[in-house]
């Protein structure tokens, strides 16, 4: 083949576009949806037994049509920054209170040393990580909590000689596999359990074995991928991305010693950790509140590191600078559910999906439940916020086809777990990416196979489920 050959083929070959043409993109379709599908709406009401706001199932009317034009459209690109504020703000802050931290160079000393420890067992620190991180998944129901753990499990991935891409599944990937599995998850199961009147986490050795099995995919997929790009770089599909400075290959670290300092720096940081974890789960703290601690982890750690006020402000702002992209991402993303929600035909798909299942076979009805889920997913992409809209219309509905509600709670749940790992709609996807320095359309590159995957054995799951009539009830 000739070198003209060889110009002509690049020419030809499809280029992905940049991630912010790809929300783009989207955004403009949503807008055209909005003269297309007609408008509808549910009634909210309160659940006087819980307090949640849910949909009355019987309320949907059609209503007029407001459509978005062009210039309610470009409107929507800030309205949607401001709705994310307090995620795209928890991004900046995290990082500029990690760059504070890793100033002090107390987590390269750890994670160095942690690397040479286990340097010739390197085939169990993605197993074992990823199912640590899977326990707050299944735990707290931890998702957006995982963007702080992202830059330790990067330095840790490429320290091995892996990219950022691992780097990232480990925390993200590991906490949906607990996210899917859902045994104690009170975002998802919790939620649809309790709209479906069913025992508080029942069913959890049936949701057990999935977990088992969606935890054997993901480390299978993870492991394979680390291992051919550890052997050949150019194979990542970070290829030509320029994510920074990485540790180094595992055998040519060099020990760092580790000071007291640097000691006091971890301690601090351990510590803000598990104020974290335990405010989540006593006293349902979320974004605002591990903001706080992470700050004042960055905070209170540069001064245990020996650094200065100057050092302090200097650390914090090239953090933020660094994710800058990635936090404007999640806002950009969630100009799609502004556009919706503004020409009101949100509801109205989630009628029509719930609708299409009536006229399934019975057979294939609960795999539909889960398909459809999926799908609404990118719309509700909240797995609570999920289940509070989905749930009072799956109830009745499961009870009418003669499937089980614990069926279709658990469809809620896979529903939600699987394509939060790709849509561009997740904040908390999208929140890690950015930490990562990841880009969306590289991530959609890697990861979209696994999606597939899980799907498939989360079908089979839900059609067991269905057979064997899960219950209680």
């Amino acid at each position: 083949m000739t070198n003209q050959d060889n110009q002509i083929k690049e020419k030809k070959r499809f280029k992905v576009p940049h991630t912010f043409v790809i929300i783009f993109y989207i955004i403009i379709l949503a807008t055209i949806l909005t003269y297309l599908v007609p408008a509808g709406i549910y009634d909210r009401v309160e659940d006087p037994n819980t307090g949640r706001t849910i949909v009355d199932v019987d309320s949907f009317k059609y209503v007029e049509r407001t459509p978005v034009n062009p210039w309610g459209m470009v409107k929507a690109i800030p309205k949607g920054m401001v709705d994310a504020a307090s995620i795209i703000f928890f991004i900046f802050i995290l990082g500029g209170a990690f760059e504070m931290v890793q100033s002090t160079g107390a987590i390269d000393a750890i994670v160095v040393k942690f690397i040479n420890k286990l340097k010739n067992k390197e085939k169990l620190v993605i197993p074992l990580l990823m199912f640590l991180f899977s326990v707050l998944g299944f735990t707290i129901g931890a998702s957006e909590e995982m963007i702080a753990f992202v830059p330790i499990t990067i330095m840790i991935a490429r320290g091995f000689g892996f990219d950022n891409i691992v780097g990232v599944a480990i925390a993200s990937t590991g906490a949906a596999i607990g996210f899917a599995g859902g045994m104690l998850n009170p975002f998802t199961t919790g939620v649809a359990q309790g709209i479906a009147q069913l025992p508080l986490y029942s069913g959890a050795v049936f949701r057990t074995v999935g977990y088992v099995i969606f935890y054997i995919i993901a480390v299978w997929y993870v492991m394979r991928y680390a291992s051919k790009i550890k052997a050949d770089p150019n194979k990542s599909v970070l290829h030509g991305v320029k994510t920074g400075d990485e540790v180094g290959e595992s055998d040519e670290l060099k020990e760092i010693e580790l000071t007291n300092r640097h000691k006091g720096v971890l301690v601090v940081f351990l510590i803000g950790l598990i104020i974290m974890i335990y405010g989540v789960m006593e006293y349902g703290w979320y974004i605002n509140e591990i903001s706080a601690i992470f700050l004042a982890i960055g905070i209170v750690s540069i001064f245990v590191g020996g650094k200065g006020t100057d050092d302090a402000a200097i650390s914090f702002i090239k953090g933020a600078k660094d994710i800058t992209m990635g936090a404007l991402v999640v806002g950009l993303a969630r100009t799609i559910l502004i556009v919706m929600q503004e020409g009101q035909i949100m509801d109205s798909i989630i009628y029509s999906m719930a609708g299409m299942l009536e006229a399934l076979p019975r057979q294939i009805t609960a795999v539909g439940m889960f398909i459809i889920n999926s799908v609404i997913n990118f719309f509700i992409p909240s797995g609570s916020g999920q289940a509070s809209t989905v749930m009072p219309i799956m109830t009745p509905l499961a009870d009418v086809l003669g499937i089980t509600r614990q069926t279709a709670a658990l469809t809620v749940t896979y529903g939600d777990a699987f394509s939060n790992q790709i849509i561009p709609t997740s904040g908390a996807l999208l929140g890690v990416l950015a930490v990562g320095k990841v880009p969306y359309d590289r991530w959609l590159k890697y990861n979209w196979k696994l999606v597939l995957y899980w799907t498939i054995a989360g079908s089979i799951l839900v059609a067991i489920a269905s057979t064997i009539n899960l219950g209680p009830f």
